[in-house]
């Protein structure tokens, strides 16, 4: 059983009482990057606009002034914001010594840090939030069901929640496959675009010599920016000539990072490494790109839940290449905004590639569809879904 969004007309809720508290509770939040901390701000920033009362209590961020007006109460913990012993223990103390607060409120865990401290928290009697709300994102679920008092305790932890939210039907199954208690609580909250996101208009001029390929992410193995260059190294010759390929992002994991400056160095096309880059001279590169890929695999215990730089690559009016895996089909539809790719088939994967550089008028096609497709997401409906409907819409 799936439990999706509505898609059917229906009579505006009734606005929530200003008084209606919410907490939110993230290791991941702005000026971090990435799709949880981009997911947890604009649920925030939804949830305000909803008429919540809304306080995140979020990582420090070097005792900066934050450089946002946000609509709401960032509190900002002393914490770096990752998954380890000692911001669990600072997210725990926090909640111990406002646990009176919470008590009357709402308190909403979106990402695996704030859920993995409370895993433990709700072993003690002396604080229980009016109503919890969780959201899973993928790689968490395995890693909890991984180990056994992870999976005991996330039991007690979900049987506890008011509702909870998976960010794709992917996620959405793999929870009830290892968590089936959660199945009549469950909600999909999908990502969506940036609420300050910029898109344009303007299209590169397909008569340009060069075919621009475009990815965009952490330079880790999940992300497969090693399979684009091992596979552009395939195309037939005519075609290596007329491509150039663009990487954006950096990363930490030294391994992966030599081994795509030894594939580059090897390298029969053309690739830039970027580097990160901020979100003016982004949208600039995302201007010139004929074509998005992004090849993510399944690494380890860690999945790709969604890819929220997909939705931003066809916002653009980019066709997309990808691997059909995980969540990646709720943000790319086959042969209408990209073309998927089984992964570790390599020969259809250099077939995609050569069909969009190939066809001008397959790649506008697909970007048009793009452009439409990522419309129909929206936070406010994800905030509608998770924390306003009473009923769920179950669909077999």
């Amino acid at each position: 059983m799936l439990i999706l969004q509505n898609t059917s007309k229906q009579s505006p809720l009734p606005p929530i009482p200003k008084t209606r508290s919410l907490f939110i509770l993230t290791h991941e939040f702005h000026p971090q990057k990435g799709g949880i901390a981009t997911f947890t701000e604009e649920m925030a920033l939804s949830c305000s606009q909803q008429g919540f009362k809304v306080e995140v209590w979020a990582p420090g961020n070097g005792g900066k002034p934050s450089d946002k007006p946000w609509p709401f109460k960032v509190r900002r913990l002393d914490m770096k914001g990752t998954q380890d012993i000692p911001c669990l223990v600072t997210t725990g103390k926090e909640i111990i010594e406002n646990r009176r607060d919470l008590r009357q409120a709402s308190v909403y865990l979106p990402e695996p840090g704030p859920i993995s401290a409370m895993l433990y928290l709700q072993l003690f009697h002396a604080f229980h939030p009016d109503k919890l709300y969780l959201t899973f994102h993928g790689s968490e679920i395995l890693n909890y069901y991984a180990k056994l008092h992870h999976r005991v305790l996330l039991k007690k932890l979900i049987a506890k929640a008011e509702r909870i939210s998976a960010v794709s039907t992917f996620t959405h199954r793999l929870l009830l496959s290892r968590f089936p208690e959660a199945q009549h609580k469950t909600v999909l909250t999908p990502c969506a675009l940036r609420s300050d996101f910029v898109g344009t208009n303007h299209r590169k001029i397909e008569n340009s010599e060069k075919v621009v390929i475009l990815t965009v992410g952490r330079l880790h193995p999940r992300k497969g920016q090693s399979f684009i260059l091992k596979t552009l190294n395939l195309l037939p010759e005519n075609l290596k000539a007329k491509v150039e390929f663009w990487m954006v992002g950096n990363g930490r994991h030294s391994d992966y990072q030599r081994e795509l400056q030894s594939l580059v160095d090897q390298s029969e096309v053309t690739v830039k490494m970027l580097g990160q880059l901020d979100d003016t001279r982004l949208r600039e590169v995302y201007e010139q790109a004929d074509i998005f890929a992004m090849t993510s695999i399944h690494y380890k215990k860690s999945i790709e839940g969604f890819g929220l730089v997909y939705l931003e690559a066809s916002a653009y009016g980019l066709p997309v290449i990808a691997h059909n895996i995980g969540g990646v089909p709720d943000a790319v539809v086959h042969d209408r905004t990209g073309l998927l790719v089984p992964p570790g088939d390599k020969q259809a994967l250099v077939q995609a590639f050569i069909d969009l550089i190939e066809k001008p008028e397959l790649r506008k096609k697909l970007g048009e569809a793009g452009r439409l497709w990522v419309s129909k997401y929206r936070w406010d409906k994800s905030v509608d879904m998770l924390f306003r409907r009473k009923e769920l819409v179950i669909l077999s």
